[in-house]
């Protein structure tokens, strides 16, 4: 079983690049994300805007000519949504994603497109985010898989300076992302019972067992404000969602004996979780957390049949892209140079 090697074309021209936006009730940053998105080097081939029910929802003043905007009756969720603008995008060749919290270098689409055409092996791309707050600060450099199921950005808060070379990660963080569209479509896009969080994570992995590659790209660079509708990441619905999510990405995804050779692991994350958040007034919240995983999981073992039956490389492989520290949050650990290739060993 090997890694997929694309074919993709080695040059930026002509391909066409189309952007999904999930909005809820974030008009203010939709606007400057937009506008950040109308100053672009180069033109999008299409933006799609679907909006989530948001209570006032108006177009943009400044935007890609080509945007359009698609309002539902509800909230569909980070999950939902981007598929929806997916589909709406029609005939693109990539797809990036942007959160209407993340505000894009004029050069971003043009960095992506310029490492997706030198770096052939590689189907998806995660971008450098900066906290909109205090730009000199890392918001994400990717995004670590540790073994027990936690995942994290890469980087977070560290200096800008610690992240400047291109380097293969498990998975870009949604915020701001680019996958090529076929393998995007390959896997399903993004898993809807997931809502919001993790859901990038689960579609990184889903991806990672189907043979695709992701490399953090640093001069893509975008300001991101961070759970700019949510309330915050400590926040119960980000919490709820959260951890819930955490446990079916794990049991969906992590392959043969790694399974159970780390399910110890994961039961002493969970444990671990539940107590922090007892000890921070969230009872209730990581409580309702770990019985949804749970009531969730027949369905979750059903769909990890289906992802495993996909699985096209070595379990033993994707141990290279994880974090597998004693101490989960070491900082800034990379999974490997952005020019090792698994043919190279």
């Amino acid at each position: 079983m090997t890694e997929r090697s694309t074919s993709r074309q080695i040059t930026s021209r002509g391909v066409r690049v189309g952007v999904a936006i999930v909005n809820w009730n974030s008009q203010d940053m939709l606007d400057r994300a937009l506008e950040a998105l109308a100053r672009q080097t180069r033109t999008p081939h299409r933006v799609v805007v679907v909006d989530n029910a948001s209570k006032h929802f108006r177009a943009a003043p400044v935007a890609p000519a080509n945007t359009v905007y698609e309002r539902l009756s509800f909230n569909s969720g980070f999950a939902q949504g981007n598929n929806i603008a997916v589909k709406l995008l029609g005939e693109c060749d990539w797809i990036a994603l942007v959160n209407p919290d993340a505000f894009l270098a004029p050069d971003w689409i043009e960095r992506m497109l310029e490492a997706a055409a030198t770096e052939v092996d590689y189907a998806f791309f995660a971008g450098k985010t900066l906290i909109e707050a205090d730009p000199s600060l890392l918001d994400g450099a990717g995004d670590i898989y540790h073994i027990s199921g936690i995942t994290w950005r890469r980087g977070y808060r560290q200096p800008d300076v610690n992240a400047a070379e291109r380097i293969e990660v498990f998975g870009p963080c949604a915020a701001t992302a680019m996958y090529a569209k076929d393998a995007f479509e390959a896997v399903g896009g993004f898993d809807e019972d997931f809502f919001c969080y993790v859901e990038d994570v689960d579609l990184a992995f889903r991806l990672r067992l189907a043979g695709y590659r992701c490399l953090f790209v640093p001069d893509a660079v975008a300001l991101h404000v961070g759970s700019g509708t949510t309330g915050g990441q400590h926040s119960p619905f980000s919490v709820y969602h959260g951890h819930r999510n955490l446990v079916w990405a794990y049991v969906k995804n992590m392959p043969g004996g790694w399974f159970w050779l780390f399910l110890p692991l994961h039961l002493a994350m969970n444990v671990a979780a539940c107590a922090l958040f007892v000890l921070r007034g969230q009872a209730r919240t990581i409580a309702r957390a770990k019985r949804d995983a749970l009531r969730g999981l027949p369905l979750m073992w059903r769909k990890r049949v289906s992802v495993q039956r996909g699985r096209v490389v070595r379990a033993t492989d994707l141990l290279r892209v994880m974090n597998m520290a004693l101490l989960p949050f070491a900082r800034m650990t990379p999974a490997a140079p952005a020019s090792k290739n698994k043919h190279d060993e």
